[in-house]
């Protein structure tokens, strides 16, 4: 077994020169992540799109993720050692707190600690409300699960992003009226407390997520933003809640961006670059060319999620790749990369700067394949967790499927030199 979990770790994706540590982000190179959580963390959804982003944003830096989310589960882990929930929630102070103990520390033990993680974020929240007007010996029960869980990951040398759970999308007008939120409402309130108290990070998913199903429920009472049912969000309720979490823990915005500038038509500079390489600029009858080869690809955005970014701000909060040309003549261009035609922009649009990050032809079909590749390898790491849990015997070749999945992803998400071009529209 101990042999299987280093093989496991040493899935660790490896890099040829040390990344700089982005200022502020809370992510750093060599931390290992551990997602912990109910059914919303076991969808791999907001998770994978948070390992996407790392993975690509920062793809000379090494980074291992794993994933031990269970549906159903509370922060004192019932599905993972089925406590008397009638006597914990009744129980004093002294009592409620040795079976907390007797009931987190087994499994905490052997879904997380065991996978040495330097990061651990916890999601709980949903099952814990028990899906009813606000209960306060519940409450307790919550925030002193909670507050357990960062202690003993402290002592393991892990740090701790507490998540508050995104609200139930019930239909109406107004779901923060739900009393369910309203209770979920209270848990986020203790969850800050908790965090406050012991020194984790606090991430509110509750109050953005819930300003967006306001909006839209005031528009249409039936409204589905997260795409899913009302508790399970889909792929574009997923994005918007790693977005939040992202922003959150100060994931920068910028990909790459360059600036031209041409003065007659027929000539021109390059103004400056910032997280990218810029060569063999030229103007050649009106039409514009240079070699581009950035520092990182732009995150990938979830083919079924793309309802997200009308919702939202996502690009322009965590992916701008950016191109800006000044003192352009004809009104619209066209942009190629590696001759490929990728968007068309008004002369305005690219004085202003465009955003290209989800429409940036090769590059962006070179993200999809890292965010294909990631869905793939967590689908294996959940069967082999699985496997593990109840000894099964794919525990001897699961390793070295995740072993070359993790090459594979560390391959793919390197950037490449690419070839753009603006040429004039002819009308």
């Amino acid at each position: 077994m101990k042999k299987l979990l280093v093989t496991i770790l040493a899935c660790a994706l490896l890099t040829e020169k040390p990344w700089a540590q982005e200022p502020g982000f809370a992510l750093r190179d060599g931390d290992r992540v551990a997602f912990l959580g109910d059914s919303i963390t076991e969808q791999r959804l907001y998770t994978t799109f948070i390992e996407a982003y790392t993975l690509t944003r920062f793809p000379k830096a090494k980074f291992a993720f794993w994933n031990a989310g269970w549906g159903g589960d509370t922060a004192w882990l019932r599905m993972r050692s089925f406590p008397d929930e009638k006597i914990l929630h009744a129980a004093a102070a002294d009592a409620q707190q040795k079976m907390i103990e007797e009931s987190v520390d087994g499994p905490l033990q052997r879904d997380i600690l065991t996978f040495k993680p330097t990061v651990v974020f916890v999601n709980f929240g949903m099952n814990d409300h028990n899906y009813e007007t606000f209960r306060e010996d519940i409450f307790k029960t919550y925030v002193r699960s909670q507050t357990h869980l960062v202690k003993s990951l402290a002592k393991n040398q892990a740090r701790t992003v507490l998540l508050t759970p995104q609200p139930i999308e019930s239909k109406g007008p107004d779901p923060s009226i739900d009393v369910r939120n309203v209770a979920l409402r209270k848990f986020a309130d203790g969850l800050k407390a908790v965090a406050a108290g012991e020194g984790a990070t606090f991430v509110d998913q509750f109050d953005p997520y819930m300003a967006i199903v306001k909006r839209e429920h005031s528009l249409d009472a039936a409204a589905s933003v997260g795409g899913g049912d009302e508790v399970h969000p889909g792929p574009a309720g997923h994005t918007l809640m790693a977005a939040i979490i992202l922003k959150k823990l100060n994931a920068p915005a910028l990909v790459s961006r360059v600036e031209l500038a041409v003065s007659d038509g027929a000539s021109g500079k390059v103004v400056g670059s910032e997280k990218c390489v810029v060569g063999n600029f030229k103007i050649d009858g009106g039409t514009i060319s240079f070699d581009r080869t950035d520092d990182s690809l732009p995150m990938p955005v979830d083919p079924r999620a793309l309802n997200a970014l009308k919702l939202a701000p996502v690009l322009a909060d965590l992916n701008r790749y950016e191109l800006k040309v000044t003192g352009l003549k004809e009104e619209r261009y066209e942009i190629s990369i590696d001759e490929a035609l990728v968007a068309t922009a008004s002369r305005e649009e690219l004085a202003e700067g465009w955003n290209l990050s989800n429409s940036a032809g090769p590059i962006s079909k070179q993200a999809q394949e890292v965010l294909a590749l990631i869905f793939q390898k967590n689908e294996t790491g959940k069967t082999l967790w699985e496997a593990r849990i109840h000894n099964r015997k794919e525990q001897a070749t699961l390793p070295q499927v995740l072993a070359d999945l993790e090459a594979q992803i560390d391959a793919t998400r390197q950037p490449k030199p690419h070839k753009f071009a603006l040429k004039p529209v002819v009308k």
